[in-house]
């Protein structure tokens, strides 16, 4: 599937006091939603976190009443099917959740004039080249999620004109599973690990990008933005920087692509273009370093 929303021209709202907002925010148990419920409350606003319990992402109907129900003024989808070789099997599935469940959010956001702010990935584009994606380049999946993913890009494009896709990499965070947690767990029990070194891209600590997400919910501006950490490195190097600030003796041994096989195919260069972020007035996200010191500081 190759596609690209076109936005024609920036909707732009002024600054509003977000503490008069009810702020409904999907996948509030996943990494990401769980840190953007933490960062709004912080901020005194309404915020009503649903997860897979009360607003079942596979029943388009119970996704309508739920939002009828909610009333929210603003939607922040993190919910998504994340298991991304699961997904190759599962294609169904994952499309119901990725792109059909997102189409109808978006559907309710547009009859109802919400403003939206949509999730999405890395994986939209298939990692040719070195240079960082930019928002003007044509995604091109390579794998069952990514083609979803973008599938629910362009269904929220054409129900919601108030709209922000966010697309991030490389997520970390304290709620769930993640690479750093997987390093530090196998860390304890190997003296050397294999990880690969030619997937190239941004680790983004969800702490950052939930206050960036709540800055574009005080002042949206509809778009495409890329979001991760400053900075870039491959699998293995993020691994040295884990074992290296937390003094752990594991040895990385990089290795290719080829010598790790999964079912999906994973983009080799992930690197994204932040300068949508500038071009908004929005403040960039720290440098991946500096926010993996903060996280393994918060973790302790």
């Amino acid at each position: 599937m190759n596609g690209v929303c076109d936005f024609p021209a920036q909707i732009v709202s002024p600054e509003r006091n977000i503490k008069s907002m009810t702020v409904l925010v999907t996948g509030a148990q996943g990494q990401l939603g769980f840190d953007v419920c933490k960062e709004l409350r912080r901020r005194s606003v309404n915020c009503v976190g649903v997860d897979r319990e009360d607003f079942d992402l596979a029943d388009s109907s119970a996704i309508r009443q739920a939002l009828r129900t909610i009333k929210p003024d603003f939607v922040v989808h993190c919910a998504a099917y994340t298991a991304v070789d699961r997904a190759e099997d599962e294609p169904q599935i994952a499309k119901q959740i990725n792109t059909i469940a997102t189409q109808e959010i978006a559907a309710h956001c547009g009859e109802n004039n919400i403003w939206m702010i949509y999730i999405s990935t890395d994986y939209v584009f298939d990692g040719g080249g070195n240079a960082p994606w930019t928002v003007e380049d044509i995604p091109n999946p390579l794998s069952v999620y990514g083609v979803t993913k973008l599938g629910g890009e362009l269904g929220a494009y054409a129900a919601c004109k108030k709209l922000m896709i966010v697309r991030t990499s490389w997520v970390f965070g304290q709620n769930g599973s993640n690479f750093v947690k997987t390093m530090l767990r196998l860390s304890k029990s190997r003296p050397t690990l294999n990880v690969v070194c030619d997937q190239i891209g941004a680790p983004t600590y969800t702490v950052d990008l939930a206050r960036l997400l709540c800055d574009m919910i005080e002042k949206p501006v509809a778009g495409i933005y890329h979001a991760a950490n400053e900075g870039a490195c491959s699998w293995a190097d993020f691994a040295k920087e884990i074992f290296a600030q937390t003094n752990a003796q594991t040895l990385v041994n990089p290795i290719p692509s080829s010598a790790y096989p999964q079912k999906a195919v994973r983009p080799k260069n992930s690197r994204l273009s932040l300068v949508g972020l500038d071009r908004a007035g929005y403040q960039r996200l720290p440098h991946w370093r500096d926010a993996l010191r903060l996280f393994l500081r918060e973790m302790e």
